[in-house]
């Protein structure tokens, strides 16, 4: 047995008009739609559902036992569909972002004022996490979206670029003091660097190994003097004098808030894509949509 909702709301509308005609008129189906609907549910259940005369259709035994059962399940139907539709409506209209813990706190407050007054109807939820967490968040579903410069998709995502960041040098004042640079974000090279005590990521690092790549030219392998797991921390230590550090521009936000030197790295200028990592195959909203957009607008200001 097959029965669709179709028979099955065809029945009870039989069943509560008592007339085909008039149940067809109320179903928006023509009166042949309907009794084929029905003929097809009796041959279903070998069983008859309607006594039929010429004045009037009336429920047989079966029909009057089989009733309440179809006005159950497609009663609940009914309910479940209007919860998954609220359901849906408000997932469509909250987007769940994960993020690095420096792009949660000084890129994208400024992103989220902008987008939250652009679209007042989208809820935006942030998650702020490691790298790895990012991923473990998109890939479960419990983040709609993630930030990050990943070098790679894990299985089962997919990475769009979103901005670029070049590398930059950030140095405590003093020493930008003395070598007659401001606190802009002014040009160096890298042969800076040299003679000078570095400090960064830990070596497994994927951004730090594309630093070490560019050390390594130089002639500064293992030059680095301390190693420490985030960026927030690594510009307070240059801030108290530990050393100079490479990092992203998309840092230059959060050095801005210390005391420390920054100058874009040139002679080579290298930079890194940064990406927006989603789960391969789930629809696309318009909030994602919206908001890629609204942040590859903003990233570009927010590096300099």
């Amino acid at each position: 047995m097959n029965m669709s909702t179709r028979q099955m709301r065809a029945f009870l509308e039989v069943a509560r008009v008592g007339n085909f005609t008039r149940a067809a008129e109320q179903a928006h189906i023509t009166q042949a739609g309907l009794s084929i609907l029905i003929r097809e549910m009796e041959r279903q259940l070998g069983a008859r559902l309607f006594d039929r005369t010429t004045r009037m259709v009336s429920l047989t035994a079966a029909g009057r036992r089989l009733l309440p059962v179809v006005e159950r399940l497609v009663t609940e139907l009914d309910e479940v569909a209007t919860q998954l539709g609220a359901e849906g409506d408000a997932a469509r209209q909250t987007l769940r972002v994960a993020a690095t813990p420096l792009v949660s706190s000084h890129l994208l407050p400024q992103v989220f004022a902008a987008f939250r007054a652009a679209h007042p109807g989208t809820t935006l939820r942030l998650f702020d996490a490691d790298l790895r967490d990012v991923e473990t968040l998109v890939a479960s579903g419990d983040a709609d979206l993630g930030l990050g410069f990943f070098f790679r998709a894990g299985p089962g995502l997919e990475r769009v670029p979103v901005g670029r960041f070049e590398l930059m040098r950030v140095s405590p004042l003093g020493e930008g003091a003395r070598t007659g640079e401001g606190r802009a974000a002014a040009t160096v090279p890298w042969s800076s660097l040299r003679g000078v005590p570095l400090i960064g990521l830990p070596a497994g690092n994927p951004i730090q190994k594309v630093i070490d790549r560019q050390l390594a030219e130089l002639g500064l392998a293992g030059a680095q003097a301390g190693a420490f797991n985030f960026f927030g921390t690594l510009i307070s230590m240059v801030e108290a004098g530990f050393g100079t550090a490479v990092m992203p521009t998309f840092a230059m936000a959060a050095c801005r808030r210390h005391r420390v030197h920054t100058a874009v790295l040139a002679k080579p200028r290298v930079s890194m894509e940064f990406y927006r990592l989603t789960k391969r195959g789930v629809h696309e909203t318009d909030a994602m949509r919206a908001f890629s957009a609204a942040l590859a607008k903003a990233l570009p200001a927010l590096s300099r």
